[in-house]
C-alpha cells in the first residue's frame, strides 16, 4: 500500500513533525517501536504531567496576598517594593507568553514609503519572490503562500500613482490551492506569471502565457500550477524568471530556456521566442551553478565563480564591454547585445570570483567572494551608489559600503537593495513611491532601512521587481541560561530591550559615516 500526504503544518513543533514523519516512513525498519515513541521528550512530559496532576483540583481564584501592609494603588510603586513578576513569583493565574513569529515578511514600494509587515498564516517563510503584481513565498514546510491586495474600493489595494499616501494598503495572505501532496522548494515570479520548483525537481508554471513564458507549448493563460511536461525527464534544481522569459537548471548542469527571445536573452544564438523549453549551449569548460534573469537579459554563475551573460548590454549593464580597470571603452569595445552566453569582459568583474549577481532594468549589481559590492550600468537615478551621478560604462565598487561585508543584493527598476552579513539592510537610487523604504527622494549613497523587529534576526531572502521590494527575515532564537530555582526566564521582567532593528540601523549609520 502506498499513498501521499500533505506537508505537516509549521504550527507543530519540529520534534512532533519529525516523529510523525518517522512513523510514516516507507521502510518498516525505520519506524520507531512503541518503546522508543514513549521515550520521546514529547511523550515523557505528557506522562509526567499525568502522574503528577492526577487528582489535582484547579483553584477558581488566586490566593490572597500574605502582605500585611495596605494595598498599593494601581500603577503605584514603593521605594523598596519589587514587583512579583520581576521576582519570578507568578501573580494570579499563569498566562502563557505568546512567542513572537518565527519569521516576518516585509514589503515596500508601490506607494509604501516604509517597510510593511505582511500577514502570515502561522508559518515560517524561507524564500520570497516579487513580480510586477505578485508577491509569493515558500514556507519551511513546502507550501506556496501568496499576498494579494484587495481590489480598489474594498478598503485596501495598491495606491494609485499621484495619490496622497494617507491610507496604508492592506494585504491578505493565502496558501495556493490544489497543492496537496506537492512540496514547493523554490518560487520565481515574472510579469504576471509564476514558476515553482518542487522537491522532486519538477517545474510548474501558472499565470499569463504571453510570449510562451509558461513553457506549455502555447500562449494560453493558466490559473493553476501546471507541470512543464517537456522537462519531466530531468531533475531540475533551480528556476529563474525575467519579465517574459524563464531559465531552468538541472542536476546535470543542463540549462533550458523559453519565452521571449528579443535581444538574445535566451542564449540560443537567435532572437526567436519559444513556448517550449529549449536546451541552451554552454561554453566548453563552464559548469552552470546558478541562473539569474533580468528584464531583457540572463546571467549564469559558474562553479569557479565566473559569470556568463547574454541579452541586452545597454549601458554595459551586463559587464560585457572589453575594458581594463579604470578605463572607459572605445566604440569598438562596446557590446550592445549578446545572443549567446559570453564571459564578462569588464574589469574587475572578470578578475574576482562572484557569489551573486542581480539584474535591474538598466543596471546590475554583484557581490564578490570577499563581500564587496559592485554596480554597473545606468546611473540616472543614483542606483549605482556612487557619490556623483557619473555617466560611465565601467563597473564601480559601492564606496558607501566599504568595510561592510555584503551577503545579498537585489536590483529594482532604478534602485538597489543590499543585505549585510549581520542583517543590515541598505537601499539607494530612485526614491519615488517608496522604492527605498523610507521617506527620501533619490539617494545616490546607501542608507539603512529600518525594520520593525524587536528580536535579533537574519535576512533569509530579498527580491526586487520594478518599484517593489519583498524581504523575509528569520528570528534568531535566544538561549537563556538555566535558572537556579527552575523558573522560566520568560517569567522575569527583563530590562527593556531596545528595538533590535534600530540598533542595527544605528550601527549601519555609524559605519556609513
Amino acid at each position: 500500500m502506498s499513498g501521499t500526504f500533505a506537508p505537516i503544518s509549521d504550527r507543530y513543533s519540529p520534534e512532533l513533525r519529525q516523529l510523525v514523519l518517522s512513523l510514516l516512513s516507507l521502510e518498516p525498519a525505520q519506524r520507531p517501536p512503541l518503546s522508543h515513541i514513549m521515550a520521546q521528550p514529547l511523550c515523557i512530559r505528557a506522562l509526567l504531567n499525568l502522574h503528577t496532576d492526577v487528582g489535582s483540583v484547579r483553584m477558581r481564584r488566586a490566593e490572597k496576598s500574605l502582605t500585611t501592609g495596605p494595598p498599593l494603588a494601581p500603577g503605584s510603586t514603593g521605594s523598596r517594593t519589587t514587583s512579583a513578576r520581576c521576582r519570578g513569583i507568578p501573580r494570579g493565574p499563569a498566562r502563557p507568553a505568546i512567542p513572537p513569529p518565527l519569521s516576518s515578511v516585509y514589503t515596500w514600494g508601490g506607494g509604501l514609503s516604509a517597510p510593511l509587515r505582511l500577514p502570515m498564516l502561522n508559518t515560517e517563510v524561507v524564500q520570497v519572490a516579487a513580480g510586477r503584481t505578485q508577491k509569493a513565498g515558500v514556507t519551511r514546510s513546502g507550501r506556496l503562500i501568496l499576498w494579494e491586495a484587495p481590489p480598489l474600493g474594498t478598503g485596501g489595494g495598491a495606491l494609485l500613482p499621484g495619490a496622497v499616501e494617507q491610507q496604508q494598503p492592506q494585504f491578505i495572505s493565502r496558501f495556493l490551492e490544489g497543492q496537496s501532496g506537492v512540496t514547493i522548494k523554490h518560487v520565481a515570479c515574472g510579469d504576471l506569471f509564476t514558476a515553482c520548483l518542487t522537491d522532486r525537481g519538477i517545474i510548474m508554471t501558472f499565470g499569463s502565457g504571453s510570449n510562451g513564458c509558461l513553457g506549455h507549448g502555447s500562449l494560453n493563460d493558466i490559473s493553476q500550477p501546471t507541470i512543464v511536461e517537456a522537462l519531466l525527464g530531468y531533475e531540475m534544481v533551480q528556476v529563474a524568471c525575467g519579465a517574459s522569459h524563464v531559465l531552468a537548471l538541472s542536476t546535470e548542469r543542463e540549462l533550458f530556456a523559453w519565452g521571449r527571445g528579443d535581444g538574445g536573452r535566451l542564449g540560443l544564438g537567435t532572437r526567436e521566442s519559444h513556448n517550449c523549453p529549449q536546451q541552451v549551449p554552454v561554453p566548453p569548460g563552464q559548469e552552470a551553478q546558478r541562473v539569474v534573469c533580468g528584464i531583457d537579459s540572463s546571467v549564469i554563475l559558474t562553479v569557479p565563480g565566473q559569470v556568463l551573460a547574454c541579452g541586452s548590454n545597454r549601458f554595459n549593464k551586463l559587464g560585457l564591454d572589453h575594458l581594463c580597470l579604470g578605463e572607459e571603452p572605445s566604440p569598438h569595445q562596446q557590446v550592445e547585445e549578446a545572443l549567446s552566453f559570453t564571459l564578462l569582459g569588464s574589469a574587475p568583474l572578470d578578475q574576482e570570483p562572484l557569489l551573486s549577481v542581480d539584474l535591474g532594468t538598466a543596471h546590475s549589481a554583484a557581490v564578490t567572494a570577499s563581500g564587496d559590492c559592485y554596480t554597473f550600468g545606468s546611473n540616472q537615478h543614483g542606483q549605482l551608489g556612487t557619490s556623483a551621478r557619473r555617466v560611465s560604462r565601467a563597473p564601480c565598487q559601492v564606496q558607501g559600503l566599504r568595510g561592510i561585508k555584503i551577503a545579498m543584493v537585489a536590483c529594482g527598476d532604478a534602485f538597489t537593495v543590499a543585505i549585510g552579513a549581520e542583517g543590515e539592510v541598505y537601499s539607494w537610487g530612485k526614491g519615488a513611491r517608496g522604492r527605498l523604504g523610507r521617506r527620501d527622494e533619490d539617494a545616490g549613497l546607501p542608507r539603512p532601512v529600518q525594520l520593525d523587529e524587536t528580536h535579533p534576526y537574519t535576512v533569509t531572502s530579498v527580491s526586487c521587481c520594478h518599484g517593489n521590494t519583498l524581504l523575509a527575515v528569520r528570528r534568531e532564537l535566544q538561549v537563556f541560561p538555566p535558572h537556579p530555582h527552575g523558573v522560566n526566564p520568560a517569567g522575569f521582567c527583563p530590562h527593556p530591550h531596545p528595538q533590535w532593528s534600530q540598533l542595527k540601523s544605528l550601527k549601519a549609520s555609524l559605519v556609513l559615516k
